[in-house]
């Protein structure tokens, strides 16, 4: 005979919760928080935002919830293009990225950065994918997705450090019975990014069903998109200068750019022969891509099985594969410092003249030093210059990202009579990601095969020196040189996560007099342990790759932490006049952190939480909740040397003439190392990046954030079939772990002039190169990281849903919206506390516009369901504070009307300063064609919408690429999509 233990019972007791929970609209929706409904299966009820696993205790912390139902009407991919469109999360590092992508997908949610939010797998951790403690998206077992729940604001009670924004909780189908299979696959308009994607699933129970065993196996591989593929792409803008033919790229070009005593950075004529005034800049554009190409291999299982009525065990493994390319333009010699002998073979007569000349050699030194092939001869000379040119020979630079996941967990969890449960576990879970630099030229080989003369051996012939021909047009670096002068790079990262928690949850057994459901409570404790390391090879940790943005040090640290938390539901009254339901309830966790350093720094954190709701009558309730939470600091926060990288900054006040009618400014210019021969010849930042120094701190502390939101929801039984919800929320971050950004480092120094400005900490920690650049060998702008930053952010968001059953249809409407008041960033109590809620520029990176909105309306008939989804995003516009100091910097610089015509190009282009309000309409059918066997299509950006054009340079690299926003906008075009799914 079948027996029923009390697991089963409480699944048929939620059964009709659960079928209440399936009437309502299946697009992403709006809730109190996951209900009975997340008690679905091996009842492990997960209740996101709380560790009461009491269904029937009302949550007060409202929570965005994305089912797997649309996750097949939108036919997603990956986890990362899932969350990107849903209102209130901002645009991160994801597929759509690729100068900046670091071979993951991350979440950043109210725009807070992608280390102040969660990211979590059944109410649980999972162990990052870099130095920054942040989970790889693409590691989602997309295919085991039930649903995908967001909840806003400080859950660092809940879940820990970093809840500050929220976190996103990915639920996982339980007690999976049968056989599944899908396969679905996608191709542009333009016939490119094709997209295959294939799972498996298999799941079975055991023992007269006492246990449970899930296996699942999925493949993935995505094609790239290359901008030279759309016309609006294929040849990069500038974003201040998009009527100068001569500006449109990078400096780093063919034929070569060099720097001339005297002259500043002049270029090589077409016929070889002169260094003439630039007139033929790089454009990098059709090598960039706008997908990434990806493949993912990966495998997940679990099992539950009942040992005794009232003890389960409980066990999952997830493992994946994944590899990421990025693909940018060639590499070559940027702004790199070399010595040249004036007998070097390839050196034409002319601009042999021409150096000789601002050298102050006479023509017979100079002929005598033109036949002077041997170093030990008097009259053997060699010169400085800056030479940029582009190594097109050698073909685009790739850098290859393998990531190796794998997460293990084992728990066991029980009964403690009828009141009282218990869950006791564990994890442990390692990711290392190697990352291979390929077509990289090295800087030291062109400086080594420049010290030539003649044609066939270097004057240093240890390693099989080729000599380089840098003088010529495309194609005179031949392959032998290209060998010679190219290698490949790697960059090992390891992460490791290990983990236990221990809880006690349920209920004292007693209740509010004016109540029925008992005051619910949890305790326990947790442990972490994170580790992280990166080892690079020389020539990585050199920076001796050509235009790899700086050099990666090694870096190796961890820390860990205890925990102690407890959390309070009481039910105060219910089924009253006035009062169906008032309840409170209050959070508390207290953390101890202990960082892996010689000094051996430690730190405390207390976080808690209150909250409360009210229902009046059934039809509506209110809620609001106060949290205090915390972000420790992360390992490369804190163990990261100082290094110098690329930052985005489109005008540098030292660039030009202006210094020359400046002399306070010409000073600074000096004083932060330009060569005072540069001054009048300095060029602007090359394709709009500068260099910029930042590194870790081991004396930062956690930083805090205050948080409270109020909201209703409205579920009226005159209209059966409806919900609304409303919800305010305010995020206050203090003590922020932040880096100044590059408009701040700028005008700490630059704005307000005057003669001690040259002497001043704020101008003298720029480090300029021998050009007087911001490229090159400089240091850059310096951004240090530190606790004084101040982060705020409040908005609301709206969800209405609606489902009504026809005699020939039913229909189902949902609505998601965001309104988000402000989002202010201060990076120091002396910076700028910078708006960035609908602006772009190279200080609000990625967009987060002030108003976006999805709506699906679903007809179903029969076994047929026809679904449009409506996607909104507000209009922004070009940043006006950055706006404002372009102007002002370009009248201290002597710019022609620089708030007027601008012909100088020292602000952005009027035609770049506002993008307007954008809508896109996906289409899908989807139909049951028997039992077992269901296909969906999916038109995506039916009208084909192209993306708006800011030009390249309006913000920054990694979201202002292809003279677009990419991860914001659809610059793939109208895309196409199929899927079949096979159930058993």
């Amino acid at each position: 005979m079948k027996t029923f233990s009390k697991r089963a019972l409480l699944r048929a007791s939620a059964a009709p919760a659960i079928l209440g929970a399936s009437l309502i609209a299946t697009a992403a929706f709006a809730q109190d928080a996951p209900q009975a409904a997340d008690a679905e299966a091996a009842d492990t009820i997960i209740v996101t935002g709380s560790l009461i696993k009491n269904p029937n205790l009302a949550q007060s912390t409202p929570v965005l919830a994305t089912t797997s139902d649309e996750i097949d009407l939108r036919q997603s991919n990956n986890a990362e293009q899932l969350l990107r469109e849903i209102p209130g999360v901002v645009p991160s590092i994801g597929s759509a990225v690729n100068n900046g992508n670091g071979g993951a997908s991350t979440l950043n949610l109210r725009g807070l950065g992608s280390n102040r939010n969660l990211v979590l797998i059944d109410g649980r951790r999972m162990v990052p994918y870099g130095l920054g403690g942040v989970f790889d998206l693409n590691n989602v077992p997309l295919a085991l997705v039930e649903r995908v729940d967001v909840l806003t604001g400080g859950a660092s009670t809940t879940y820990g450090a970093d809840a500050i924004a929220g976190v996103a909780n990915f639920i996982l189908k339980k007690d999976f019975s049968g056989f599944e299979a899908n396969v679905s696959e996608q191709l542009t308009d333009d016939g490119d990014g094709n997209t295959l994607r294939a799972d498996v699933t298999m799941g079975a129970n055991f023992d007269d069903g006492r246990g449970n065993a899930v296996f699942s196996i999925g493949y993935q591989e995505v094609d790239p998109v290359y901008q030279g593929a759309r016309s609006f792409s294929d040849t990069y803008l500038e974003s201040y200068l998009a009527e100068c033919t001569s500006c449109q790229g990078s400096g780093t070009s063919t034929p070569t750019r060099m720097s001339l005593p005297g002259a500043g950075t002049r270029q090589i004529s077409a016929d070889g022969n002169s260094l003439v005034p630039t007139y033929q800049t790089y454009n990098f554009n059709p090598y960039n891509i706008f997908q990434t190409p990806f493949k993912r291999f990966n495998m997940f299982g679990s099992a539950n099985y009942e040992i005794s009525d009232s003890v389960k065990a409980y066990t999952r493994g997830m493992f994946s594969k994944n590899t990421v390319n990025t693909i940018i333009a060639p590499s070559g010699a940027f702004a790199l410092s070399v010595v040249i002998p004036y007998s070097n073979p390839y050196l034409t007569d002319g601009i042999r003249n021409q150096f000789c000349t601002a050298n102050g050699l006479t023509t017979a030194q100079c002929s005598a030093a033109a036949a002077a092939t041997d170093p030990t001869s008097a009259d053997y000379r060699t010169f400085n210059t800056t030479i940029s040119r582009r190594a097109v020979e050698a073909g685009p630079r790739i850098s290859e990202f393998k990531t190796t996941f794998f997460d293990y967990s084992l728990g066991f969890q029980g009964d403690i009579g009828s009141h009282l449960s218990w869950d006791v576990g564990g994890s442990y879970g390692e990711s290392e990601q190697v990352q291979t630099q390929k077509g990289y030229t090295l800087n030291s080989r062109f400086r080594q095969a420049l010290l030539a003369t003649n044609t066939t051996t270097c004057l240093t012939d240890t390693n099989g020196c080729v000599p380089v021909n840098i003088f010529g047009p495309t194609g005179s670096i031949t392959q032998d040189m290209v060998d010679y002068l190219s290698a490949n790079s790697q960059i090992t990262t390891k992460t490791t996560l290990a983990q236990a928690h221990a809880t006690l949850s349920g209920d004292f057994g007693v209740t509010s007099p004016l109540a029925s459901n008992p005051i619910g409570f949890a305790v326990g404790g947790e442990y972490r342990k994170y580790t992280a390391s990166i080892e690079s090879d020389m020539l990585s940790q050199a920076n001796d790759l050509g235009g790899a943005g700086g050099a990666q040090p090694n870096v190796d640290g961890g820390f860990d932490v205890y925990e102690a938390y407890g959390e309070l539901i009481a039910p105060l009254i219910e089924d009253r006049p006035f009062a169906k339901l008032l309840s409170v309830g209050a959070g508390v966790r207290y953390s101890s952190y202990s960082v892996d350093a010689p000094t051996s720094p430690s730190y405390d954190t207390w976080t808690y939480k209150f909250e409360g709701s009210w229902a009046p009558v059934a039809d509506l309730k209110f809620r609001g909740n106060y949290s205090r939470a915390v972000r420790a600091p992360n390992v490369s926060e804190l163990f990261t040397p100082l290094t110098t990288g690329l930052t985005n900054l489109a005008t540098d006040p030292c660039a030009g003439s202006a210094p020359l009618g400046n002399a306070n400014l010409a000073a600074i210019c000096v004083a932060q190392g330009a060569p005072a021969d540069t001054i009048g010849f300095i060029e602007q930042p090359s394709a709009a990046q500068a260099n910029a120094s930042s590194g870790g701190n081991l004396n930062i502390k956690p930083e805090t954030s205050d948080s409270w939101g109020v909201g209703a929801t409205f579920t009226p039984t005159f209209l059966p079939g409806f919900n609304a919800t409303i919800d305010y929320y305010n995020i206050k971050v203090k003590d922020a772990i932040t880096t100044p950004t590059p408009g701040d480092a700028m005008a700490a120094c630059f704005d307000n002039i005057t003669a001690a400005s040259a002497t001043s900490a704020a101008c003298t920690v720029i480090g300029r190169a021998e050009d007087g650049s911001l490229n090159g060998t400089a240091t850059g702008l310096y951004l240090p990281l530190s606790n004084l930053g101040k982060l705020k952010t409040d908005g609301i968001d709206l969800s209405l849903n609606y489902k009504h059953e026809f005699n020939f249809a039913t229909l189902t409407l949902g609505f998601n919206g965001n309104w988000t008041n402000s989002s202010k960033f201060q990076a120091t109590p002396t910076s700028l506390n910078r708006e960035c809620v609908g602006y772009y520029s190279v200080n609000c990176a990625s967009i987060q516009p002030k108003f976006q909105w999805s709506q699906r309306t679903t007809f179903t008939f029969g076994d047929v369901d026809l679904s449009l989804l409506w996607r909104h995003i507000d209009s922004v516009k070009f940043e006006p504070q950055q706006l404002a100091d372009d102007i002002a910097s370009g009248i201290d610089a002597g710019c022609t009307d620089p708030a007027g015509a601008d012909p100088d190009g020292c602000t952005i282009d009027p035609q770049f300063r506002k993008i307007k309000a954008y809508d896109y309409f996906d289409l899908t059918a989807r139909a049951a064609v028997s039992d077992n066997v269901t296909l969906t299509f999916t038109v995506m950006n039916m009208f084909d919408k192209k993306p708006p054009i800011v030009g390249g340079s309006a913000g920054s690299t990694s979201y202002n690429s292809g003279n677009t926003y990419p991860s914001t906008y659809d610059a793939l075009g109208r895309k196409f999509a199929v899927s079949a799914k096979m159930k058993f």
